[in-house]
């Protein structure tokens, strides 16, 4: 029958297609929303430093001399080379100028020339903080510029100290900057008065027992 096919299907065929076609976008849709619900959250990415306050010193990239960062809490807790965890604070990275700086990986050398300390506070505790700076070797015999920066990083990261100190040879001790925080972790003050944290004495037996054992820190 020639032809046939160019006749238009019956109404009720159409209205049957139709519906069949919404029933499986309907079915596709919910399909969809499904699946965006179940989906698991994704992490990677995504830092969490886990902190409340970053103090950091910074000397210039590739000098020799090594300089501590040495902070102090409200309760006498102190954190320094000798002591890297202290109450909520903890030294993530202790840097000894020029020492360390270099490694060979399959024959090559690689140098990271930044000098760098950095402590973190994990939490709030309030009370004053107390953050200074010990030259502990001075290889170059000249004054060194001492970058400090403190950091409040919730809710959102906001300097609350940027200065510099000059320290002149082993031994200098300086305050770069006394804050004081309330129990929700508000700064109620600034201040930078010194404050030495390592006697002289205990200093010069540092010194003795690291010439004795052959290096540094």
């Amino acid at each position: 029958m020639t032809g046939q096919n160019l006749f238009a299907p019956p109404e009720d065929q159409n209205a049957f297609t139709d519906i069949l076609f919404n029933a499986l976008l309907g079915f596709a849709f919910m399909f969809s929303v499904a699946f965006i619900l179940i989906r698991p959250e994704v992490t990677e990415g995504k830092i969490n430093p886990k902190a409340e306050f970053m103090i950091t010193a910074q000397w210039p990239d590739g000098h020799q001399d090594d300089i501590d960062l040495i902070v102090e809490d409200g309760e006498g807790n102190l954190v320094w080379f000798d002591a890297r965890e202290a109450g909520l604070m903890h030294l993530d990275r202790d840097d000894r100028g020029w020492l360390g700086d270099a490694i060979t990986v399959s024959g090559k050398k690689i140098e990271n020339p930044l000098n760098q300390e950095t402590v973190t506070i994990r939490g709030i505790a309030a009370g004053e903080y107390v953050v200074n700076l010990l030259h502990y070797k001075a290889e170059t015999g000249r004054p060194v510029p001492v970058k400090v920066k403190v950091e409040k990083l919730n809710p959102q990261v906001k300097v609350i100290f940027a200065g510099t100190n000059t320290l002149d040879g082993a031994g200098d001790e300086q305050t770069a900057v006394r804050f004081k925080l309330d129990a929700t972790g508000k700064v109620l003050g600034l201040a930078t008065r010194d404050k030495l944290l390592i006697r002289a004495e205990d200093f010069s037996s540092k010194q003795e027992n690291a010439k004795q054992n052959g290096g540094g820190e």
